[in-house]
């Protein structure tokens, strides 16, 4: 029998998010939820630049609430916050080669093995689906492959090959509607790389200044775990439009996380938000198993005054387009995870306008 929580956190799982298709609970906004002689009292902690979330949520939560047998009373109290805004100086200028690249976004991560490169592969490819639909066909995103040590967007992107050199620009590969550039093309796959700081700050500066990335909405830089050489040397050499933090839900990852994601505030890059990974394993009847705890993105997201742009969820289907070269948003785009990708991409391309202005 459920408890009185229980209950009144089963009505909020029906309160989604304004303008997403996921719920209030799911995206780790709802701190406490409590009833007792017929008041129903909920906290929810959010952040958004959209002043008009937390007035909509509020009324959406004592609406439902206040239908449930047994509610007299229904207190809602709303922690708002608003992402932290664009910093107005301390970046570089923008190189040549990229002149044309309207909005940069790094996807980071503060630790190894959280799928920062698989939430990159897909992030590009549904910009690409994005723009298609809005109009804009054509190959407007590039994806830059910038984990030196173990490049896997080659694998993931079904690509491979030597790319050519024009007028002593590096031509950038193509699949699926992205133009793509990464160590993997150049290095042999079963040779480890063994490079020391002073060669990963120029592989990194010559793919961000030597290579032909033309004209592109987006610029996906998928960065190596932690806050080592590349980072740094990525956001001495460009101007990055935001970064996204990749985490997964127990405290290890999250804690890491917060700590990388603090290089970015320090060189003046606005964090936009946090994409929580590996959510949770979702049986046949529906049933949610949080194999790796809960509420890691959505901490880490209010710890950083950013948004929690949303939770992937465990899926087999997931992995195996990865390995497949055929990212999920293309190769099952009615999945759960390839929705949420979509939904994510769809709020981050706001995102990156409302950083550029």
């Amino acid at each position: 029998m459920q408890d009185a929580s229980d209950i009144l956190l089963t009505a909020l799982k029906t309160v989604n998010y304004p303008g997403y298709s996921r719920d209030i609970v799911s995206f780790g906004l709802v701190r406490a939820a409590e009833l007792k002689d017929g008041k129903a009292s909920v906290v929810i902690a959010l952040t958004s630049a959209d002043e008009s979330v937390p007035t909509k949520i509020k009324s959406e939560v004592e609406k439902t609430l206040s239908l449930l047998d047994g509610v007299k009373e229904v207190a809602v109290f709303v922690d708002a916050t608003k992402p932290q805004a664009k910093p107005e100086a301390g970046q570089p200028a923008r190189p040549e080669a990229l002149k044309n690249v309207k909005a940069i976004l790094a996807v980071a991560s503060g630790k190894g093995g959280v799928g920062k490169s698989t939430v990159a592969v897909n992030l590009a490819c549904a910009f690409a689906q994005l723009f298609e639909k809005a109009g804009r066909p054509g190959v407007s995103v590039g994806l830059l492959d910038c984990d030196i040590y173990g490049p896997s967007v080659p694998l993931m992107m079904g690509v491979s090959g030597q790319p050519e050199i024009v007028d002593t620009l590096i031509e950038p590969l193509q699949s699926h509607n992205v133009k793509i550039m990464s160590l993997g093309f150049l290095v042999d796959e079963n040779s480890p790389v063994l490079w020391r700081g002073a060669m990963v700050n120029k592989a990194v500066q010559q793919f961000l200044t030597q290579v032909n990335w033309g004209a592109l909405e987006v610029l996906i830089i998928d960065l190596p775990p932690g806050t080592g050489d590349a980072q740094i040397t990525l956001s001495q050499t460009v101007p990055l439009t935001g970064a996204v933090i990749v985490t997964t839900p127990q405290q290890a990852a999250s804690d890491v996380a917060l700590r990388g994601a603090r290089l970015f505030e320090k060189v003046n890059v606005p964090v936009l938000g946090v994409i929580e990974n590996m959510s949770y394993l979702e049986d046949t009847s529906g049933k949610r198993d949080l194999i790796f705890g809960e509420g890691g993105g959505a901490q880490t997201a209010h710890s950083l005054n950013t948004e929690f742009l949303g939770q992937i969820p465990l899926e087999s289907a997931l992995r195996q387009a990865g390995d497949d070269g055929k990212p999920i948003v293309l190769g099952a785009p009615q999945s759960t995870s390839a929705q949420v990708f979509l939904e994510v991409a769809e709020h981050l391309l706001h995102l990156l306008a409302r950083a550029q202005k």
